[in-house]
């Protein structure tokens, strides 16, 4: 059975790993896991701007122990990742914006055979998200632990 999982991976923490091995378990004993990085151009829409640019975002998520498979995904269509993947089961995020029922009805339309399934799982700690990691960076000062940083 293959699982698919998105998101941005911008800055990688424990809840990335979480999530994405929590998603692989959807699959059951002998899942494979399709990881899609979000393009560049498609973080930029959401308002953000990546801090990793989305080859070493795909990179790094190649080094992760559940990710069996990692592509970069489409910018005009989020769906042709999908269609050219064609996963068993879709795995959203406990804090991804997607709307479970309508990316469902999306995936029935085009006839996708896929399930879509959300992860309630979730890691909470001081730096849980990519947004919290640089608010700290931001606040933090670095000059005489950092001062050779080239």
């Amino acid at each position: 059975m293959k699982v698919m999982a998105t998101g941005a991976f911008d800055i990688l923490h424990p809840g990335h790993g979480l999530y994405l091995e929590k998603a692989k378990k959807l699959g059951g004993k002998d899942a494979v896991l399709a990881v899609v990085i979000a393009r560049d151009s498609t973080v930029k829409k959401k308002k953000k701007i990546p801090i990793i640019d989305e080859n070493q975002r795909l990179e790094m998520i190649k080094y992760l122990k559940p990710v069996d498979e990692a592509y970069i995904g489409y910018d005009e269509d989020m769906f042709k990742i999908v269609e050219e993947i064609k996963p068993d089961i879709i795995a959203v995020g406990f804090n991804q914006i997607h709307d479970v029922k309508k990316l469902q009805e999306e995936l029935d339309k085009r006839g996708i055979k896929a399930v879509v399934k959300r992860v309630e799982a979730h890691r909470t700690a001081d730096l849980d998200s990519t947004c919290k990691i640089i608010k700290k960076i931001r606040n933090a000062d670095f000059e005489d632990d950092y001062v050779n940083c080239d």
